[in-house]
This record gives C-alpha cells, structure tokens and sequence, in this order.
C-alpha cells in the first residue's frame, strides 16, 4: 500500500488539488507517523520475544479555519494507514459512545468508570483518528483528560486528530474550564501540533460561488443542491446510486437515519426532519456531526403546519449556534416560508437567521465557532 504522501502528490499533479505548502507540510508528517506505526509492529513481535513493549508514536493535532482541508488529509491518512489495528471516527459520535460506555460502567459500582472504558476503547487498537474535535459541553469537558491521558499513556494509543481550533482555544469560557485544562497541556505535552490556517477555504471555493437557497422546488432546486454536494465531498456524480449513508446516534439508544453522509456533508428531506416527532436534542446530534447539511423539500407552511414550523426553528437555531452551513431547496424564500399560523411572530428570528447564514461573513466561520 502507498502511503499518504504519494497519494497526496498524485491529486496535486492531477489538479485535483491545489498545491499547499501547510498541506504538504502536513502530508510529510503524517507520512512518517504512517512509518513509525509500521515499525511499531515490527517491533512489537520482537519486542514480545524480548518481552519488551513497543513505545509508541506521538500523535498529531491538525488545526486550521474551515475548508483547508483537514478532513481531505485525515481520509488520505486513514485509507493509506498500513496497520489493522485503527479506528476513524468523527469525534461528537465517538463522545457519544464514551457516554454509553460510562453510563454502563457506572451500574457495576466499581470504582472510577474511566479507566475501564478507556481499556475498552484500546483493545486491538494502536492509531485512533479524529475528525473535527470541538468540545462545547461541560460533560465532555469533565472526563477528556482523564480519558485521553489513559488511551495515550496507559494505553499507548497513537492519537491523530483535526479541529478548528487551537488547543488553547477548545472550550474557551466553558462552564469549569479549569477541569479541561489538563487535556490542553495533554495535547501540546504529548502531541504533534500542526497548524493549517492559510488565507484559502477550499471548500467554498469548491462552491465556486453558487447559492445556498434554490427557490422554488422543482428540478432546477434539487439539481443546484445536487451539485453542491458532488463539490463539497468530491465524489463523483456518475456513482451518484452508490453514495455513503449514515445512522447518527442521537442519544437515548435511537439512531437518526441520514441518506446521504459523506466527508462531514449530510443530505436530509425537510420531511425527515421536520414532518417527525423530533426534539432540540436531535437537531444538536446533526449540528455538532455535520459542518453542511443540506435539506431539500422544504414548503411553504400555513397554520396546518405550526408543528413543522417549529420544529423548522429548533433546528435552524441549533444548525446556527454551531455555525453549520446549510444549503437548501426551498419552496419559497425564507421570508414567504411561513406567512401566518401560531409561533409566525417567532418564525421572524428563524428568517434573519436563514438570511444571515447564506452571507459571505458566516460561510467562513469554521465549524463550531462560537
């Protein structure tokens, strides 16, 4: 298998990509963490010989502004990984898990439930991967330290990880930050930080301008937000059957269904979202999930549609506060979506937001920004 690097140089010379020296940068240090890993398990045989163990790499923080292509590198680094023992996984559904698993460990009345679940995680794992780390719940702020400092040192486990942010600026002005500050000197003590935060958004520019609100429904609409999803994750049109789908845990042992999930893009029917009993903590699931989603099939709503209309509030209020970009096919424009019925007063906030969320200025915030 060739490793990251020349898969890397390949897209470059292919003007798939665009020559970065940050991404260069980036792919050459994952390149060599790909060959320590490899070693690792050569070592790792005679080291049972000897009865020695393997130290282990140190892990990588990739951070930068949205759209620099830290997801693009983290797919390349995964796919070329030449080792089994690995896990990717987008770092809100991997928090969740951590939560059920603690939740369990709690019921034996056994002690400190971490460390039991940080060796639960480890077993037959040696490179754990990240995307898009962000922390913005005290729960989670509570246990990272606790939790990564086990994986890491307890348990050796290389951490490799992308986020918007610098590590001194994860969960800046949460409640009780003085908790997590151990994990920030976690990071920069045992981790590689690497910082890709140049002037371009590759991901907007893969956008090439196009609009983020298709008005009205028709084919024209759901062909715009087609071709906005065939940009955003670069996967090709003429495979368009074969496109990932998802199942998003949103708490209380249920599973949310996205039909298309690709590269941190969901696509959604307005009548999925919205035409369902759904509450506030769903809405959050996708937002902390997803930097774009993408809803199509949304209608002009009258006063037989007050419940969908609310539920269209809640979630475009938690799509905004996490900075998620939306792409929409709509029958009308935000002002004309809900003209009369019960919360119409309120729908107004909603409408400004949906404006403001298509604007130059919000397209560039990174995902999770506050």
């Amino acid at each position: 298998m060739t490793g990251i690097l020349v898969r890397y140089e390949a897209l470059v010379a292919t003007g798939e990509l665009r020559a970065d020296p940050e991404q260069a940068a980036a792919a050459e240090r994952l390149e060599d963490l790909q060959r320590q890993l490899a070693r690792q398990s050569s070592s790792g045989l005679i080291g049972k010989l000897l009865g020695k163990k393997a130290e282990s790499p140190r892990g990588l923080y990739m951070w930068g502004g949205v759209g620099r292509g830290k997801s693009m590198l983290m797919d390349l680094f995964h796919a070329t990984l030449a080792i089994s023992e690995k896990r990717r996984v987008h770092f809100h559904a991997f928090m969740l898990e951590v939560h059920e698993r603690l939740r369990d460990e709690r019921k034996k009345e056994q002690g400190d439930p971490i460390l039991p679940v940080a060796a639960q995680i480890a077993r037959n794992l040696r490179c754990l991967a990240f995307d898009e780390m962000v922390v913005n719940n005290s729960a989670d702020a509570m246990i990272m330290s606790r939790l990564f400092t086990s994986l890491i040192r307890d348990h050796g486990l290389t951490i490799v990880t992308t986020s918007n942010r610098a590590p001194s600026e994860l969960y800046k002005d949460g409640l009780n930050r003085e908790h997590f500050l151990p994990f920030i000197a976690l990071i920069e003590h045992d981790l590689d930080v690497m910082t890709l935060n140049g002037p371009t958004d590759y991901r907007l520019q893969r956008l090439g301008g196009m609009a983020t609100w298709h008005t009205p429904l028709g084919e024209d609409a759901t062909e715009q937000t087609r071709e906005a999803f065939f940009r955003l994750t670069d996967y090709p049109p003429e495979d368009s059957d074969h496109v990932p789908s998802g199942e998003l845990d949103v708490g209380g042992g249920r599973k949310l269904h996205v039909p298309k999930s690709l590269k941190g893009v969901a696509v959604f029917s307005f009548k999925r979202l919205c035409g369902e009993a759904r509450g506030a903590s769903d809405y959050l699931a996708i937002a902390r999930a997803y930097h774009t989603v993408i809803i199509v099939g949304i209608p002009r709503m009258g006063p037989d549609k007050r419940n969908e209309a609310a539920r269209f509030v809640t979630l475009v209020d938690a799509l905004y506060e996490n900075k998620v970009k939306l792409i929409a096919a709509a029958d009308a424009a935000p002002e004309d979506l809900y003209e009369s019925g019960t919360g119409r007063f309120e729908f107004e906030r909603t409408v400004s937001r949906l404006n403001e969320m298509q604007s130059a200025d919000y397209l560039a915030l990174g995902h999770g920004e506050a």
